[in-house]
């Protein structure tokens, strides 16, 4: 193989050039664990998908995701781009495309729907995490504070601890006093390296969620994610992050059952504003069904020389 096609869009928004930047290579065979990883390191986006045959024909295709510096079991925008690119071919792999598409993951089976416009054009997608939340540790104020360079009195409490949170890829998540404290939040690698020790002793991969509450709404939150042990000093849009939030903030509310829907908004200090939507579904006082939803548009197609 001397190349090999890629398509790049940008996920969780209808405008080019805004959103979380996404490249899926729609049909990786022949390539090695070791050029995934170097195509991905050179795009230098938060994530470049890989989509292959299934391993079990029920299922649409194997998706394998990498960031520039390893392979993750699970990603949120990564999941809603490569099902709308795929959505947009007339077959996957010689089997003709539906509007449910169920991918392969290290994580588990994600399933993603496909969202059309009233012409029928494929627009986006929604997908489920493959895992119902799972929470980790607490983690400590000072930590938080050092890793976003911010006060320790500028984390609210109100609601939760900040704490590790998952629904099949973990984070840091954090609740800020207001606006002006996630505006003015800047990640210190240090801090990070050293919470990564402490709280994610495996991998070291300690990524942070901020979020805040709009007052008038308290499902709609504006957030900003954090990852700079990964080479992602900030993404624009994070789905698996927004969608451990959804879970977390859903399995704190009193009601034993409920269907909350989440809008957070992120990337907007960045240039990139990002629209996500989420849906967490509680039932027998847990949550255990997560939506995440979004739009996309296409940027960029070509071949990649290897």
């Amino acid at each position: 193989m001397n190349s090999v096609a890629y398509v790049t869009v940008d996920v969780f928004t209808s405008a080019r050039f805004s959103g979380n930047q996404l490249a899926v290579i729609p049909d990786a065979r022949g390539l090695i664990d070791a050029q995934m990883q170097a195509i991905a390191t050179e795009f230098r986006y938060s994530e470049v998908t890989f989509v292959l045959p299934p391993q079990d024909p029920a299922n649409t295709a194997q998706v394998r995701i990498f960031t520039p510096t390893m392979e993750i079991p699970f990603a949120g925008h990564p999941n809603v781009g490569t099902a709308f690119v795929l959505g947009r071919q007339d077959e996957i792999f010689g089997r003709p495309v539906g509007d449910v598409l169920r991918f392969e993951e290290k994580a588990g089976i994600v399933e993603a729907a496909l969202t059309r416009d009233a012409g029928g054009q494929v627009i986006g997608a929604g997908i489920f995490a493959p895992q119902s939340l799972s929470l980790g540790p607490q983690i400590d104020t000072e930590t938080i504070a050092r890793c976003a360079s911010i006060e320790t009195l500028e984390i609210s409490l109100a609601t939760h601890a900040p704490i590790i949170a998952s629904v099949g890829l973990p984070f840091a998540i954090a609740e800020l006093a207001d606006l002006e404290t996630l505006g003015k939040a800047c990640p210190n690698t240090a801090a990070f390296a050293e919470a990564g020790r402490r709280y994610s002793p495996d991998d070291d991969q300690f990524a942070l969620f901020l979020y805040v509450r709009q007052p008038e709404n308290p499902w709609a939150l504006r957030a900003r994610m954090f990852a700079p042990l990964d080479n992602v000093i900030e993404d624009p849009a994070t789905g698996s992050a927004s969608g451990a939030l959804g879970a977390l903030l859903t399995s704190l509310i009193p009601d034993t059952d409920a269907v909350v829907e989440i809008t957070i908004e992120q990337g907007v200090e960045m240039g990139r504003r990002s629209m996500i939507g989420v849906t967490a579904r509680k039932s027998g006082g847990q949550a255990r069904s997560i939506r995440i939803a979004g739009q996309c548009a296409t940027v960029m197609s070509g071949a990649i020389l290897l």
